[in-house]
């Protein structure tokens, strides 16, 4: 799908040690490829039923978004990605969805 969304290396190595771990319940599904599901479906616009397979199950993709936000994960992930990329303009990639922007102004 032309329309998907990855991470890169450089940003997965700034984001990985702020993700909770040792999360009880089943197999866990690659953090990498969970995270890059929820920005996906963040930019897309698209229902957390539609996203794409590649991102692992949608269900897992919400419910992973959901626990993060509700822990407060996305602050730790949106600084670690500041610290990471001072130069560069973060927040041009974020456009199209000011609740997350909102996070990174702070």
């Amino acid at each position: 799908m032309a329309n998907e969304f990855w991470l890169s290396d450089r940003q997965w190595a700034a984001i990985e040690p702020c993700l909770p771990s040792n999360q009880p319940g089943a197999r866990r599904v690659d953090d990498r490829r969970i995270l890059s599901g929820i920005i996906h479906v963040l930019r897309s616009g698209c229902r957390w039923r539609d996203c794409p397979a590649v991102y692992g199950p949608y269900t897992t993709v919400y419910n992973r978004w959901n626990r993060w936000s509700r822990c407060k994960v996305w602050q730790l992930l949106f600084e670690a990605l500041r610290s990471v990329s001072p130069g560069e303009d973060f927040q041009a990639g974020l456009s199209g969805f000011p609740c997350l922007t909102g996070i990174v102004d702070k």
